[in-house]
């Protein structure tokens, strides 16, 4: 297996591509995935949108047809040339994990495959493939720490040649995070409205970042993570008021939960004990906020948070399909995780 860590990925993708031509991403954050994903197939140098050199799937089109993934890696390009085919998948589905057993036995010629898959666990059938072969890179991507943010945020600031006081960086740190594709568009929306300013200040990520409504996601959070039924209560009727989205607690739960899912999957890996990761590892978490996250770690195993996660997702989807029922979905979520989190916490 060849398993690459951020660092070596994010300084030398160009090479990456040239060396491999089987990649497979998988982790908490779905918004790294995809983005390194990305950076990949722009390597390779195959035109993306060209319909006769690149494959799209979802992890469905290979439901109950293993042979299909091989049949796909194996055909040639109706005008000659190197092929792509791009697969979203969660990582757990039998036929691709079939397929691509057969696929990683040798090198792959005039094609290349990449997959992208959600929170794969040690020992899953996907991770066992790839540490069985050579031809893979493996790409874990895990919620960003501090360091990631901070090299983050100076990529986005030298794209518009700005600069950033320490003061509004060190709270931009603590509102980043968990998502690759959320920070990144965050970003976005900050240098937008500071466009023109050669110095960005505290008060000005306040102003379009840390807004008053957060503060009330931030406490509806902490309650699910306390299991406080009536603090939780209390928040979203907070949340309500100020006419703020309910998805938006929602969302936030969410990045809380993979970003425990994340550090609990490093302890058992490392065997560490919550408090060593926290202060081993920088992830922007506010140090009044340290002892709840470590009594979350503590009570929560890696399999219920993993599930815990999944759930979220789901009921993330449902509010988009049904945007009518939003805050009743969103709202009984939330209150069921809480629930939840008071057994754990007893």
């Amino acid at each position: 297996m060849t398993e690459l860590k951020s660092h070596e990925f994010d300084s030398s993708v160009a090479r990456i591509s040239k060396s491999f031509r089987i990649f497979v991403f998988y982790g908490p954050d779905r918004g790294l995935v995809s983005e390194r994903a990305s950076e990949i197939a722009a390597s390779i140098g195959i035109p993306l949108n060209d319909p006769f050199a690149v494959v799209r799937l979802d992890g469905s089109d290979l439901q109950g047809d293993a042979g299909r993934l091989v049949d796909e890696t194996r055909s040639l390009g109706l005008f000659g040339g190197d092929r792509l085919v791009w697969i979203k998948a969660s990582g757990s589905e039998k036929a691709l994990t079939d397929g691509l057993e057969i696929v990683a036995e040798g090198r792959l010629e005039g094609c290349h495959l990449i997959i992208e898959a959600g929170d794969v666990k040690k020992g899953a059938a996907l991770r066992k493939i790839g540490q069985s072969s050579s031809n893979i890179a493996m790409v874990p991507c895990y919620a960003d720490d501090n360091r990631a943010i901070s090299a983050l945020i100076d990529a986005e600031l030298s794209k518009t040649r700005q600069h950033i006081t320490p003061a509004a960086r060190e709270y931009l740190l603590s509102l980043l995070g968990g998502d690759r594709l959320a920070s990144r568009n965050e970003l976005s929306k900050l240098l937008l409205y500071c466009k023109g300013a050669d110095q960005i200040d505290l008060e000005q990520v306040s102003d379009i970042i840390g807004d008053a409504s957060v503060v009330s996601v931030d406490e509806a959070v902490d309650a699910v993570l306390k299991g406080d039924r009536e603090g939780f209560l209390h928040a979203a009727k907070k949340v309500v008021a100020s006419k703020t989205p309910v998805f938006m607690m929602l969302q936030a739960c969410l990045k809380q939960f993979q970003q425990l899912d994340a550090m609990r999957s490093e302890m058992e890996d490392k065997r560490l004990q919550p408090g060593q990761i926290l202060q081993t590892a920088s992830r922007g978490i506010h140090f009044r906020r340290k002892p709840l996250v470590e009594r979350a770690l503590r009570g929560w195993s890696s399999s219920d948070l993993s599930r815990e996660t999944a759930r979220l997702q789901s009921a993330i989807l449902q509010t988009r399909q049904k945007n009518a029922l939003e805050a009743n979905i969103a709202i009984y979520t939330l209150l069921s995780t809480t629930l939840q989190s008071a057994r754990r916490l007893r």
